[in-house]
């Protein structure tokens, strides 16, 4: 498996234990089943892209860990808690491991991978956010 980017190894660090355990599963998990992606810390949070397109990445807010999947909303069967407005995105709060479910987890990315939005250019198109085949 490839190594975790350092930045995101940084990123883990500088949480708290338990957010530490859900972000190392997450970012370990995704890296596993995504090894072509290129991962980085876009918008001061791990993100892993596939073509220069995001797909999915994860961040600490109030309510924990949140797992934000860019195309999300069009997963087949999914417990998102939040799911975009304006685009296709959905996302789901961790605040211990007990709370993963490893099987969706490994659906979910593998969704990720299958089902995708071209958000790299969002910008060029006006907003108009179009599905890559």
């Amino acid at each position: 498996m490839k190594k975790l980017d350092a930045s995101i190894v940084i990123y883990n660090s500088m949480l708290s234990d338990s957010e530490q355990e859900v972000a190392n599963v997450l970012a370990n998990k995704i890296n596993q089943l995504l090894p072509n992606a290129k991962q980085k810390i876009w918008h001061s949070h791990p993100v892993w892209f596939i073509n220069d397109n995001p797909i999915v990445g994860y961040s600490k807010q109030k309510l924990g860990i949140r797992l934000m999947f860019w195309s999300g909303a069009d997963f087949v069967q999914h417990k998102f808690t939040v799911i975009g407005k304006k685009f296709k995105d959905a996302s789901i709060f961790y605040k211990t491991l007990s709370e993963i479910n490893y099987s969706d987890l490994e659906n979910w990315i593998l969704q990720a991978k299958a089902i995708q939005w071209d958000y790299k250019n969002i910008v060029k198109r006006k907003g108009l956010l179009l599905r890559l085949l």
